[in-house]
């Protein structure tokens, strides 16, 4: 994983906040994004991508790349529109009543919102992985085995234990609940169970992997795990992840991307992003100075 020293500024004092609001809002009304967000091997592929919640605009013409085997972050401030960028690649906002997506979003070249596009199959190639664990009142086996069965992927037994045992183990739980697999799946312990759940999410054998803050509900121990393992599961699936914490950022991510007020402001290589950002507001945000 990676590791790098963070910028570290004083937090604003109490008295400059308006100021530090008129700054931020002087600064991002005419945002361009700066550093890479291109790639040369994308897998995902997004240009002028706008969401609407009715008549609210919530994403602004933002235009990104996430290569293949590649971890992005996405950070920034809470309300900044990067869950609900994240959620347009696996068009989990089509649940969300009077939600509109624009522009161009494609995975390996196959458009995204194309008119005849099924969703349920889109899913199981762009899996997610959500901000708290959520595994379903089934037993471990059965919450593992959902999706191959849903999907026709595996029928009798024998392909099932092997899906199940070789999901459980990319997600480093199989040592913890191969003698408990007819349990709950509930009641494993918090990090256990988004374990579980980034077991039922690569059991389908997806090629993305979107996560929203996977660990803010795990304690320090479990986060560690999750971030160990996010860093194994890079070999063989591409990772988008939102996260609140910076130095979570810094340790898992080859690339973060800042934003802010629902524009994408900077796109670099982590190590830049974290000690030497190309925009102000980026630099900004990571010292401190909002948030």
């Amino acid at each position: 994983m990676n590791t790098m020293t963070l910028n570290a500024g004083p937090a604003v004092a109490t008295g400059d906040a308006t100021a530090e609001q008129n700054f931020v809002k002087t600064r991002a009304e005419n945002i361009k994004t700066v550093g890479t967000p291109f790639c040369d091997d994308a897998k995902l592929r997004m240009r002028n991508v706008n969401v609407f919640y009715g008549e609210t605009q919530a994403i602004h013409d933002v235009s990104l790349d996430i290569g293949r085997n590649e971890v992005v972050a996405m950070i920034g401030p809470s309300g900044c529109g990067k869950s609900t960028f994240l959620r347009c690649l696996n068009r989990m906002n089509d649940t969300i009543e009077g939600c509109r997506v624009e522009g161009e979003l494609s995975l390996d070249g196959d458009a995204i919102y194309g008119p005849k596009v099924d969703v349920v199959p889109l899913r199981a190639r762009v899996g997610m992985v959500f901000q708290k664990p959520n595994p379903f009142p089934k037993s471990i086996y059965e919450n593992v085995a959902y999706g191959p069965k849903i999907h026709g992927i595996a029928s009798r037994r024998a392909e099932l234990d092997e899906i199940v045992e070789n999901s459980l183990r990319r997600a480093g739980l199989w040592n913890e609940v191969k003698d408990r697999l007819d349990k709950p799946g509930t009641g494993l312990s918090g990090g256990q169970q988004q374990r579980l759940c980034i077991a039922r999410a690569i059991a389908v054998s997806p090629e993305v992997i979107l996560m929203d803050e996977p660990c803010s509900a795990l304690d320090p121990i479990a986060t560690a795990r999750i971030e160990e393992l996010i860093d194994e599961l890079r070999a063989n699936y591409t990772i988008a992840i939102v996260t609140h914490s910076m130095q979570q950022a810094a340790r898992v991510s080859q690339r973060t991307a800042y934003f802010h007020l629902g524009k994408l402001v900077e796109v670099n290589d982590t190590e830049t992003v974290f000690t030497n950002p190309e925009h102000e507001l980026t630099e900004a945000y990571i010292t401190g100075r909002f948030g």
